[in-house]
């Protein structure tokens, strides 16, 4: 069983928005920092966004800075990727990880696809 299950891609225009979700099925959620990571046909897997365990601490990468944010509900196990003002560079199968630090995947879901037409 997969313990993470990424949803809310789609296929936007460029200046739409959509909200991603990852939903932890496992125990001690609040363990666990999450990274939200992108990989685009033919291109390297990058880190987007990620959210320490209770501190609030954040990170982003520079093209996403002001038009992305990442957040969790401790309560809900879940870790939200709000994406606003999409552009097509967006266009990417995003995956969520869970691991002991920011940018760690010991644990992987499965990935939902978001694709910005311009």
């Amino acid at each position: 069983q997969v313990p993470l299950v990424e949803s809310g891609g789609g296929l936007v225009q460029a200046g739409d928005s959509l909200r991603l979700s990852c939903v932890w099925s496992g125990r001690a959620f609040n363990s666990f920092a999450i990274t939200w990571f992108r990989r685009a046909p033919g291109q390297e897997r990058e880190i987007v966004a990620a959210i320490g365990t209770t501190d609030g601490n954040t990170y982003y990468t520079n093209p996403v800075k002001g038009r992305f944010t990442i957040s969790r509900d401790n309560a809900k196990s879940t870790v939200y990727l709000q994406m606003n003002s999409l552009k097509s560079e967006d266009t990417a199968k995003y995956y969520c990880a869970a691991g002991a630090t920011l940018g760690a995947g010991a644990h992987w879901g499965q990935g939902t696809q978001v694709t910005v037409s311009s």
